[in-house]
C-alpha cells in the first residue's frame, strides 16, 4: 500500500500490526549477539572445565588406549570397548554441551523473546529465485553485512597475532612439559586465546544490537493510509457502522412502540412532544416513562394509541418536563409526582365513566410543573 500511493512510513507501529509481525516471526534478532553469547559461554566453559576435561581425556587414553590381547581376538570385545569409549567420552563433554544447549536458546531471547511460529519456519521458495536475490546484495542490508564481515576479519586477525606474540614462547614450552601438565596447560592457553578472541566481537554487537532494533522497527512502520485500512479492518468502515447504529436505533424503536398499547396515558404537546406512561399500583412505585418521541415519532406515538384506544391528555409544560428529565424505562422524578398523580387521576375517572356510560370528565386544564423542570418550547 505504501509503495502504489507513494506515501512514506512515518508513523509508528499499531499493536495489531506488533502482534501480526511477532505471529509470522517477524522480531528484532541480533546473530552477532547470539554468536557473541555462544563463543564467550564456551570459552568460560573451556578454562573452568578444562582441567576436569583435560584429566578425564588423560584418564580414557590411559585406560582405554592399552588394550590387552585378549580383547584384540574376541570378536565381541571391541565392540563392548567401543561403547563404553563413547558412553565416558560423552559424559565427559555432557555438562559443556548442556549449558551450551542453554546458551543457545537463551542468547535469542535476549532481545527478542521467545516466538514460536509456523509461518516463519514455512519455506519460501521466492527467495531461492538467484535473479529476485542480486538487488538484496546491493541493498542497505548487504551492505551493512560487508562492513560487519570486514570489521570481524580485521578485529580477529589483529587479536589473534597480539595473542600469537604474547603466548608464542609459551606454546612453544609445552612440548617440553610432561604429557599430563602438557594437556592441562594447553587447554587453559586456549581456552584463554579463544575468550579474548570472542570479547573482541564486543564492538561488533554493541554496533548490530541498536541497528537491529533501529531496522525491525522501521520496517514496521506504517503510512497514514494502512492506519486508515486497518483501523476499517478492525473497528468497521464508517459506512457499516452507520447501518448498525441504524438497525439499532430501529429496533429499539420497535421495541418502544409496542409498549405504547400498554400505556396508562399518553401526554402531549400536543403536536411536537408525546410521552407515554404507565403506572403499576401493585408495585408500589412510581409511573415510569415506556415511550417517547419528537415530531414524527411523537405523531406515531399517538397513532398508536389511539389505535390501542390509550387516553391522550394534552398538557404541553408537562409532556416537555417528562421528556427532558426521564429515561426510557425509568421512573418519573419526585418532583414530578404531584402533576403526573393528576394526570391518571383524571385516566381513572375516563375509564370509570366510559366503562359506566357516563359523561366523561374535563381533563385536568391546569397542571402544575415545578420550574426546576419547567422546559423552553
Amino acid at each position: 500500500m505504501a509503495e502504489d500511493s507513494g506515501q512514506e512510513k512515518t508513523e509508528e507501529p499499531t499493536g495489531k500490526r506488533l502482534e501480526d509481525a511477532q505471529k509470522k516471526g517477524q522480531i528484532a534478532r541480533s546473530r552477532e549477539l547470539n554468536t557473541f553469547v555462544m563463543l564467550v559461554t564456551s570459552a568460560v566453559l573451556l578454562l573452568m572445565m578444562g582441567e576436569e576435561m583435560g584429566n578425564g581425556l588423560i584418564e580414557m587414553m590411559r585406560t582405554e588406549l592399552q588394550v590387552s590381547r585378549e580383547i584384540i581376538f574376541d570378536p565381541a570385545s571391541p565392540i563392548i570397548h567401543l561403547k563404553k569409549v563413547m558412553i565416558d567420552g560423552v559424559m565427559l563433554i555432557a555438562p559443556f554441551i548442556g549449558v551450551m544447549v542453554i546458551a543457545a536458546i537463551g542468547a535469542p531471547l535476549a532481545l527478542g523473546g521467545w516466538v514460536f511460529s509456523l509461518e516463519a519456519m514455512t519455506p519460501k521458495f521466492e527467495k531461492l529465485d538467484p535473479i529476485k536475490g542480486i538487488p538484496r546484495l546491493f541493498a542497505m542490508h548487504g551492505l551493512i553485512e560487508l562492513i560487519k564481515a570486514l570489521v570481524k576479519f580485521l578485529l580477529i586477525f589483529i587479536v589473534a597475532i597480539v595473542l600469537f606474540k604474547y603466548f608464542f614462547n609459551e606454546l612453544l614450552g609445552l612440548g617440553a612439559e610432561p604429557l599430563e601438565q602438557s594437556i592441562i596447560h594447553g587447554l587453559k592457553v586456549i581456552g584463554m586465546c579463544f575468550l579474548l578472541l570472542s570479547v573482541s566481537l564486543i564492538l561488533v554487537v554493541m554496533f548490530d544490537v541498536p541497528y537491529q532494533l533501529w531496522d525491525h522497527s522501521k520496517k514496521l512502520k506504517m503510512t497514514l493510509q494502512e492506519i486508515k485500512e486497518e483501523m476499517k479492518e478492525s473497528e468497521g468502515s464508517p459506512e457499516v457502522k452507520g447501518r448498525i447504529r441504524r438497525m439499532q436505533m430501529t429496533m429499539a424503536q420497535n421495541r418502544m412502540m409496542a409498549e405504547v398499547p400498554k400505556a396508562d396515558v399518553i401526554v402531549t404537546n400536543p403536536s411536537h412532544y408525546a410521552v407515554a406512561l404507565r403506572y403499576d399500583q401493585s408495585a408500589n412505585g412510581a409511573p415510569k416513562l415506556v415511550a417517547k418521541g419528537l415530531d414524527l415519532m411523537a405523531a406515531q406515538i399517538r397513532n398508536a394509541a389511539i389505535g390501542a384506544s390509550v387516553p391522550l391528555v394534552a398538557s404541553p409544560p408537562l409532556a416537555r418536563a417528562l421528556y427532558y428529565s426521564t429515561d426510557l424505562n425509568k421512573e418519573i422524578p419526585q418532583g414530578l409526582y404531584l402533576a403526573v398523580a393528576q394526570v391518571l387521576a383524571y385516566v381513572y375517572q375516563l375509564k370509570t365513566a366510559r366503562q359506566n356510560y357516563w359523561d366523561e370528565p374535563l381533563p385536568p386544564g391546569d397542571i402544575k410543573v415545578p420550574e426546576e423542570f419547567k422546559q423552553d418550547s
